[in-house]
């Protein structure tokens, strides 16, 4: 409409502010547009816009607008997440859409099953508390490899056997975890383990959660040739995911913020302030 202003101006003589009257367009609005808006507050809209755009891109498309938002708060800016998401729906920045993980669990054989010590109450107040196991497989060139939770490292890793005493593992009821020579470890470490229902995936929502993510942000988006590559690049995403992931669990925190807020006595499950 602006522009058939402009033509009405070239080609006839008539007056911008007569076509703006006859249009019902706000003449304010008609000089802004032909003389581009110079505004403070234009110029911070495309300061976020490039802002957003730069960490949807960071992200490789993975982040909706409520980490965008976190991200952009933490960088100094005040915004809501209805703006964020307002901006990305004009750039059309849609963040990927995840699939469901197809469950592989083959229960073990035999009567024995661990209770559910757990009943979908996931969050912890302390460290060592609560760990969540589940396994998938990788797929490479040169055969499969299978991901899961490694006992004696874990428990090496989280302060050795003192330190972790009594911790529930909650998994699913595949025969990984109802054999016999897992349970002894388990018991000889003292770990106390916990079962969700069989074909239940809310039961252990977390570890299904993160599965997920692995899924969706690096084994649909990457071939592995060799399983040594394999290894390396979920060894890599695995500790990026550590140290710099946000996750809505843990009030947009990463799990190794989340430690470090739960070791000060603080509130992890509180998003930080802006």
């Amino acid at each position: 409409m602006a522009a058939f202003i402009v033509a009405q101006r070239a080609e006839h003589r008539v007056p911008y502010a007569t076509s703006c009257r006859a249009l019902g367009m706000s003449p304010a609005w008609f000089y802004k547009w032909r003389c581009g808006d110079t505004s403070p507050l234009r110029a911070r809209r495309a300061q976020l816009t490039e802002a957003i755009r730069q960490i949807f891109a960071a992200h490789q498309g993975t982040y909706g607008s409520p980490r965008i938002t976190d991200d952009l708060r933490e960088a100094g800016w005040r915004v809501s997440e209805k703006t964020v998401a307002k901006i990305m729906r004009e750039q059309h920045l849609v963040a990927r859409v995840r699939k469901q993980r197809r469950s592989t669990t083959r229960p073990g054989r035999g009567r024995w099953r661990a209770p559910d010590l757990i009943g979908r109450d996931f969050p912890a107040g302390a460290v060592n508390q609560k760990w969540y196991g589940d396994g998938t497989e990788i797929v490479t060139d040169e055969g499969k490899l299978h991901l899961a939770s490694a006992l004696a490292m874990a428990v090496a890793v989280r302060g050795g056997r003192e330190a972790i005493a009594g911790v529930i593992l909650h998994t699913d009821q595949g025969s990984e975890y109802t054999a016999r020579i897992f349970r002894a470890a388990c018991t000889r470490m003292g770990i106390v383990q916990s079962m969700g229902r069989v074909g239940s995936a809310l039961d252990n929502a977390v570890i299904e959660s993160w599965h997920s993510t692995l899924e969706f942000e690096l084994r649909r988006r990457e071939h592995f040739a060799t399983k040594a590559v394999a290894r390396a690049r979920v060894a890599a995403w695995i500790d990026e995911y550590n140290r710099d992931r946000k996750h809505s669990a843990c009030g947009m925190r990463s799990p190794i913020g989340y430690e470090q807020a739960l070791r000060a006595g603080q509130r992890p499950d509180q998003t930080p302030a802006a």
